[in-house]
């Protein structure tokens, strides 16, 4: 049985197509600027993202909304990922 690998239910074939397209009309040299281009983007969506949360939980102490749970999911976030970290690191291929 052959398995294939797929991503937001496209499959590779069609992954190959439109990284092809891709090339066809930007050219290969415009495809590392449009790149990063893109991760700026992610990147200040991020940020902004983080700082509406800090704004949000600063409103809420400031209006005495209790926080305690916040920080304790965030406490338990920082154990899964020290956890997953550790499962991982034996995996992990070393280059």
């Amino acid at each position: 049985m052959i398995l294939q690998t797929t991503f937001l239910f496209i499959s590779s074939p069609e992954i190959v197509l439109i990284l092809f397209v891709v090339v066809m009309v930007f050219g290969a040299d415009k495809i590392p600027e449009i790149a990063r281009g893109l991760g700026k983007g992610m990147r200040t969506l991020k940020d902004a993202t983080n700082d509406i949360k800090h704004e949000i939980t600063k409103s809420a102490e400031k209006n005495g909304i209790d926080t305690s749970i916040t920080k304790d999911v965030d406490e338990e976030l920082k154990k899964v990922k020290e956890d997953l970290e550790d499962f991982t690191g034996s995996v992990r291929r070393k280059l």
